[in-house]
């Protein structure tokens, strides 16, 4: 309902990407076709999650999104291989990152790449909470 519309006018709108595109300290990656049609972003981050962090190790991966007709075929394990780079080139020598626990394909996906869970965060969207799963790799 509303409440669901105000959490992605505010977590996915353009003020927030404009601001993540503003601040030096986050990275947008973003893949697209050889004509340019953009297919997929990543978002590299200081860690903002409630588990003990060290900014001068620690990156977030905050957002990692593929089109459907892009998944399969090694594009999200590139994508994860240049959020890794970048993260190392911050200084990092840990990847973090939330992910929903009934979303079993991205939970594959991260296990693939060597992320273990550490922990567990819930936010609340309205008057209901929702619970996202806390991933680590060490890079």
């Amino acid at each position: 309902g509303a409440a669901l519309v105000r959490h992605i006018r505010t977590a996915h709108g353009i003020p927030y990407y404009d601001a993540a595109l503003a601040d030096p300290e986050q990275t947008v990656l973003i893949g697209e076709t050889p004509l340019g049609a953009p297919v997929s972003y990543a978002m590299v981050t200081p860690p903002d999650l409630p588990i003990a962090t060290d900014p001068a190790c620690d990156r977030e991966l905050k957002r990692l999104y593929l089109l459907s007709g892009w998944q399969g075929g090694g594009h999200g394990d590139r994508i994860m291989d240049l959020v890794a780079q970048e993260a190392r080139r911050r200084g990092a020598s840990r990847l973090l990152l939330a992910v929903y626990p009934q979303n079993d394909r991205a939970r594959r996906f991260y296990a693939r790449h060597d992320f273990v869970e550490v922990g567990s965060l819930t936010f609340m969207v309205g008057d209901v909470p929702f619970r996202d799963l806390i991933y680590a790799r060490q890079l």
